[in-house]
């Protein structure tokens, strides 16, 4: 092989490099071109999306206002019951004390 020939066989190994690279290139982005249909439809995934998560954060809101409400309720109403509890023990006390008297007396 001469030099001719060697010049000629590297530039066309070089040119079947170059075309097979380009096919390549125009395959895969004949793939992953995206349609205009897919992308308004990504468009309104997005959307959707966006709105379940705002959705979600003002139901954890809700949820958080409704629980503290619910815990300050039942803290009121374990304090009516230590009162009510107290003036039964101290009505009961009276009462005994008065049945004691009586008996007494």
């Amino acid at each position: 092989m001469n030099r001719t020939e060697f010049i000629f066989a590297t530039a066309f190994i070089l040119f079947v490099a170059f075309a097979f690279g380009w096919f390549a290139h125009w395959l895969i982005h004949r793939f992953r071109r995206v349609a205009q249909s897919e992308m308004s439809e990504l468009d309104k995934m997005a959307q959707e999306l966006h709105e379940a998560e705002e959705a979600r954060d003002e139901a954890i809101t809700y949820q958080q206002q409704r629980e503290a409400e619910l815990t300050n309720q039942l803290t009121q109403t374990e304090a009516e019951l230590r009162a009510a509890m107290e003036g039964l023990r101290d009505v009961r006390r009276e009462a005994e004390e008065l049945r004691g008297q009586l008996e007494r007396g």
